[in-house]
């Protein structure tokens, strides 16, 4: 889960995993993890429940340097951005790039900060989602709502939800986020355990 420093990250994952809304989170130093038990394929005949484990990745730009040595395997990427700050998702770009590059073993982590755009990312092979917090915010204020799909979902063709981390119902049962949110974790399982090697 990455994203710019106070977008909701913290918020995000503990909605997702544990299903409460955090009344004042902390700021992420390095990463936190969170474990949420995941029904695969529910519905199904082949139904079965995985955990899956959600790193929230610090966003200062401080720990840039370091943060590379949390990415190098992961298995899907969470991309959130806040929806009255319409610079954090354009830095979804950047995000992408870094966690592509550290995934890859690169040493050059730092330089998806320097210009980095769509096109420097290549080709993405990993369940990709992003995700709009704070839409109570936006909604309640004269702020400007970045309400339309971002650029980054666009492009690359992936699911985003735009959700209130302050109120649970937001990824309730039946909610199109909450079908969202089980497909994305559906492709994780898939192509942890199901894909070829």
């Amino acid at each position: 889960v990455v994203g710019d420093s106070g977008v909701g990250k913290t918020s995000l994952t503990s909605l997702i995993a544990n299903n409460s809304c955090l009344s004042s989170p902390g700021w992420t130093v390095g990463s936190s993890i969170e474990v949420k038990l995941h029904p695969y394929l529910e519905g199904t005949p082949n139904e079965k429940e995985y955990f899956i484990e959600m790193m929230d990745i610090g966003g200062s730009h401080s720990q840039r340097n370091t943060r590379h040595v949390l990415m190098h395997t992961c298995h899907g990427i969470i991309l959130v951005h806040d929806l009255t700050n319409r610079k954090s998702c354009l830095n979804l770009d950047k995000w992408l790039a870094e966690v592509m590059r550290a995934e890859a073993g690169s040493t050059k982590y730092s330089g998806a900060w320097d210009g980095a755009g769509p096109g420097d990312i290549g080709e993405v092979n990993i369940p990709l989602l992003v995700v709009g917090t704070k839409v109570d915010e936006a909604n309640g204020s004269r702020l400007p709502l970045h309400n339309r799909r971002s650029d980054i979902a666009e492009e690359l063709g992936t699911e985003e939800i735009h959700l209130n981390c302050n109120d649970k119902s937001s990824i309730g049962p039946g909610t199109s986020a909450a079908t969202k949110l089980s497909r994305f974790f559906d492709k994780v399982i898939t192509r942890q355990f199901y894909s070829d090697p």
